[in-house]
């Protein structure tokens, strides 16, 4: 995953956790099994895989990882500034179908895919700070 460095630190962490969601929705492969307690109580499970959080210091680097990243197939979630303003799926879907690839206002990205092609990706990003 890749947030743009200069988000106010609430829009990171809302970004972060809806990339990740993005995953564990799309790919059932990410999907770990339910926590249970000795009780039989039940909770949510995680990702099976970690999130690594990068930090991109321009729009132009989260395009470049974008460019790379469906070059080499790999499952890719978005996250744009509209979607800041959006109070619905209904109006995100909207702002994302106004958009071609190129022109997206990228302020995060998660990819998903074999280790090489997803470090390929995202080759110039440093872990986020």
């Amino acid at each position: 995953m890749a947030i743009l460095n200069d988000l106010p630190v609430w829009q990171k962490l809302n970004v972060s956790a809806f990339l990740a969601s993005s995953v564990s929705i799309g790919i059932s492969a990410t999907h770990g099994q339910a926590f249970v307690t000795r009780n039989g109580t039940h909770y949510l499970p995680f990702i099976k895989h970690p999130v690594v959080v990068l930090g991109a210091e321009s729009k132009d680097q989260l395009q470049r990882a974008l460019k790379r990243a469906r070059d080499r197939g790999l499952a890719i979630g978005i996250y744009t500034g509209a979607l800041f303003h959006t109070r619905s799926e209904e109006g995100n879907l909207e702002e994302i179908r106004q958009s071609d690839d190129e022109s997206l206002d990228l302020v995060g990205l998660i990819v998903y895919g074999e280790n090489k092609k997803v470090d390929k990706a995202m080759e110039g990003l440093k872990f986020h700070v």
